[in-house]
């Protein structure tokens, strides 16, 4: 059984550890060697974005990905670590251009998929996509403030930075869901 109220406290003990990303990576991954369990205990009804703690020094957010979403290149500026409990998330990894310019150069990817975790540094860019027929879900954990911290995003329309718009990123959340059900109709 996943106890949400406990993983939580894991989480926020970890945080306060002498390296807090590796202390939470440990949780996550504790926590995902029983993904069905997770499933289970948050049942995501719907796709979106669900905030399950927020404070100054870390933030956890439960993530439904629908099907064939894309969310443009963003940054944290600020650690992440991420989970899968159900599905598959595909990142792809971007460096800016070039000093000061506001456009970026594909520099890798990585795709996750159940029981998978992983940990991004404070400088990272990436793009997400559910490739896949169903919901991915995912826990995000981030070693700040995620919801009030300025930041950058690469999109919609032309890949140039500007500030991340949150309403932004929970519009598109919406859009793809209500397209996900329309499609199951």
């Amino acid at each position: 059984m996943f106890d949400l109220d406990d993983f939580l406290a894991r989480c926020q003990d970890a945080s306060a550890d002498t390296e807090p990303r590796r202390a939470i990576r440990e949780v996550l991954a504790r926590a995902l060697t029983n993904p069905d369990a997770i499933a289970e205990a948050l049942a995501p009804a719907e796709a979106g974005i669900t905030l399950l703690h927020h404070a100054d020094d870390l933030t956890v957010l439960h993530v439904v990905w629908p099907p064939k979403m894309e969310l443009y290149p963003h940054d944290h500026r600020m650690w992440a670590a991420i989970g899968i409990y159900t599905g598959q998330e595909d990142n792809a990894f971007y460096r800016r251009s070039g000093p000061g310019l506001p456009t970026l150069t594909e520099s890798g990817g990585k795709q996750l998929t159940t029981g998978d975790t992983v940990v991004l540094g404070h400088d990272t860019i990436h793009r997400v996509t559910n490739p896949g027929t169903r919901p991915t879900g995912a826990i995000h954990i981030y070693g700040g403030d995620f919801v009030n911290q300025p930041r950058s995003q690469w999109g919609p329309g032309p890949v140039e930075e500007r500030p991340y718009d949150y309403d932004d990123a929970r519009r598109q959340f919406r859009a793809a869901n209500e397209a996900w059900q329309a499609s199951r109709s």
